[in-house]
């Protein structure tokens, strides 16, 4: 997952809803979003490299959501897979501050974001830092909780004036928010430890390219009845069309 987007308590009807965009290797193997057929309680797609996720909800309302922390310097390659850790936060057994201060660095850096509107948290790896959101609007892309990146900031105004002025939030008009193309100048660019060329690839919302790119887009929205409805809408690497799906819980 590269950039997730979320509004807490900022809409009247709908207390969460978080617009995400998994970016990975476009021959990376991956299922699309669906019910596990071992952990019936669990929506999401599924890594079939590593068998984790980057994204999921359960049948309790809990949601899960992973970043990569890019730290080329931190990385390597012996470590467990980060698709696990949402994988956990939405079992049985769960997740806490405890467990991720004991357990974090068996995994390359992560932002891992998990609970419900009630208590939404999201832990940075590399700080070894957990924080729960406040009400109001946040981004969370491959560095800190809400850095002033160009395209988190652009996300956030495009999501926050969308919902201000929407009495219902329109699904199809959040994706069009996610497929934004637009990259941030050179002297706006972040400095993550990859090459200029690839710092600009990776600047907009939504990275087409033919290798690495974003994969898919999910919109989740969660109403005061606890009604969870999550889109998802898949892409190859020409940006084309894969198919969408939609749940209900």
């Amino acid at each position: 997952m590269c950039i997730l987007f979320v509004a807490l308590k900022a809409h009247p009807q709908y207390p969460l809803i978080i617009c995400a965009n998994r970016d990975e290797y476009h021959h990376r193997p991956t299922e699309p979003a669906h019910f596990w057929p071992n952990h019936e309680q669990l929506l999401a797609g599924r890594d079939l490299e590593a068998g984790g996720t980057w994204l999921g909800v359960n049948q309790q309302g809990l949601i899960a959501a992973l970043t990569n922390i890019r730290d080329p310097e931190l990385t390597q390659s012996d470590m467990r897979s980060r698709g696990e850790l949402p994988l956990r936060a939405l079992s049985a057994e769960g997740i806490d501050a405890s467990w991720l201060s004991r357990h974090s660095h068996f995994y390359n850096p992560f932002n891992l974001l998990f609970g419900d509107e009630h208590a939404l948290h999201c832990y940075d790896s590399r700080n070894k830092t957990l924080n729960q959101l406040s009400a109001g609007f946040h981004s969370i892309s491959n560095g800190a909780l809400d850095d002033i990146w160009p395209k988190m900031s652009r996300g956030t105004q495009a999501i926050e004036a969308h919902i201000s002025t929407n009495s219902e939030p329109n699904i199809d008009d959040l994706l069009t928010i996610m497929k934004d193309q637009t990259q941030a100048s050179d002297t706006d660019l972040p400095q993550t430890g990859v090459s200029l060329e690839w710092e600009r690839h990776l600047s907009s919302i939504y990275i087409q390219h033919p290798e690495y790119g974003t994969r898919s887009t999910s919109i989740i929205l969660k109403d005061h009845q606890a009604k969870l409805h999550f889109s998802e809408v898949r892409y190859d690497g020409k940006g084309r069309n894969l198919g969408r799906d939609d749940f209900t819980i």
